[in-house]
């Protein structure tokens, strides 16, 4: 047998015979050991950083907002597609604008500018998950929509709040890099308020505990996020990000705060008011609501002051559901005049069916959404039944056909609260 064959094996890129190394890893024509291993990876680490330098800087500029938008030209483009609402839109528009100059500061000082999460407060329907989407639609960061309702504490059925984050990495391909300047709408944060204003010595599983689980992420920290979201386990592989230039936005209908901020405002039907004393305006009670008020309605005083903008919307009116019907670019009607076009027949809607769905959707109390609802009770016959008669070329809704059509439907018999 020759020398060669009873010799032990070597690496074969630094000569390290097999009993000096750790791990040697056999390969077609030789053998590599876990130094080598170690400083192979090291050096495609780095060429890779310069030659895609550029192509990373180019990365970086695309998730920041262009020099010459404003926030009067963001809540300008928010103005094509909600109707109303000025001092909501007012309000994400700055935070917006301030969360892009953030990405863009060079930090030269001791002043770091700190993020400004935004708490949204209004009624069902008034627009605040579409004001979600329709500055999503606008924005080039990462954006994601989470619901707070499926989160519960650690340790119970539900998720865990580090799964809100797994989204936004899915929502850019699990780039970190961006995820890390994203921004996260919760939705029906109001749901997660422990049931009453005072600490209880029992477990609040989906209320305070998890108010608690997010106190550390809407500020900014380095979390352990699980891909695929739902529960952490110990062996599965979570994916590092730093929050602390994530911008969240939450929002809730907060159901019941208007008693509260009625009652801290005293307002009575009867009794005697002092002379100054402003008039409060009963029907749109949310423009008086302040930090305490959500305090008193059950989040806790450590998460509010990790949202430091609150703005509430304003209750829908006549007019303005009659606007939504008509003026936005992707408006209810528009859509609905879409698909008659398509199978060539012209939708007209005169202005008494705006009036009278519109008036409908304000008895039932279902906001903007309730819009829906309606027209799909008065059209539903006429999408029915037209594609099968080629030589109508146009339908024309009035107010007694919407009555009509409506008397028929289901709707007839919601009772109005």
């Amino acid at each position: 047998m020759s020398k060669a064959s009873t010799s032990s094996p070597k690496c074969s890129f630094c000569g390290r015979d097999k009993s000096e190394a750790l791990i040697l890893i056999a390969g077609i024509q030789g053998h590599i050991c876990e130094i080598c291993i170690d400083q192979a990876h090291e050096i495609v680490i780095e060429e890779l950083k310069q030659n895609d330098g550029k192509k990373s800087s180019l990365d970086k500029s695309s998730f920041q907002l262009p020099e010459h938008i404003t926030p009067k030209q963001i809540k300008g483009y928010l103005d094509g597609y909600v109707i109303g609402q000025d001092e909501a839109k007012k309000y994400l528009s700055v935070a917006v604008y301030n969360h892009y100059k953030r990405l863009r500061q060079v930090s030269m000082d001791d002043v770091d500018i700190e993020k400004s999460n935004i708490l949204f407060v209004g009624e069902t329907g008034t627009g605040k998950t579409l004001l979600a989407k329709t500055i999503a639609k606008f924005l080039e960061v990462p954006f994601t929509i989470v619901d707070a309702t499926v989160f519960t504490e650690a340790g119970y059925v539900g998720e865990d709040v580090e799964s809100m984050l797994s989204r936004l990495l899915q929502a850019c391909d699990f780039d970190v890099e961006a995820a890390e300047k994203g921004i996260v709408y919760i939705d029906e944060i109001d749901k997660i308020a422990r049931k009453n204003d005072n600490p209880s010595i029992t477990r609040d599983v989906s209320g305070e505990g998890v108010q608690q689980a997010m106190l550390k992420m809407l500020e900014g920290t380095e979390v352990n996020v699980p891909p695929q979201g739902g529960r952490k386990h110990p062996e599965q592989k979570m994916i590092k990000l730093n929050t602390s230039n994530i911008l969240f936005i939450c929002g809730g209908a907060f159901d019941g705060l208007d008693k509260i901020i009625a009652r801290r405002l005293n307002t009575q039907v009867i009794g005697f008011r002092k002379e100054g004393e402003e008039q409060v305006d009963q029907e749109n009670i949310y423009r008086y609501i302040n930090h305490q008020d959500i305090k008193a309605f059950g989040l806790i005083p450590e998460l509010i002051g990790r949202l430091p903008v609150l703005t509430h919307l304003d209750p829908l009116d006549k007019e303005i559901l009659v606007r939504i019907l008509k003026e936005p670019k992707n408006s209810l009607i528009k859509q609905y005049q879409k698909l008659f076009e398509l199978e060539g027949i012209k939708l007209i809607i005169k202005p008494d069916a705006y009036e009278y769905i519109a008036e409908r959707a304000l008895e039932f109390k279902l906001g903007a959404r309730g819009l829906r609802s309606i027209c799909e009770a008065i059209l539903t016959d006429a999408m029915f039944e037209l594609p099968s008669e080629k030589d109508v070329l146009e339908l024309v809704i009035d107010k007694d056909y919407a009555m009509e059509k409506l008397s028929t439907s289901k709707l007839s018999h919601l009772k109005v609260a």
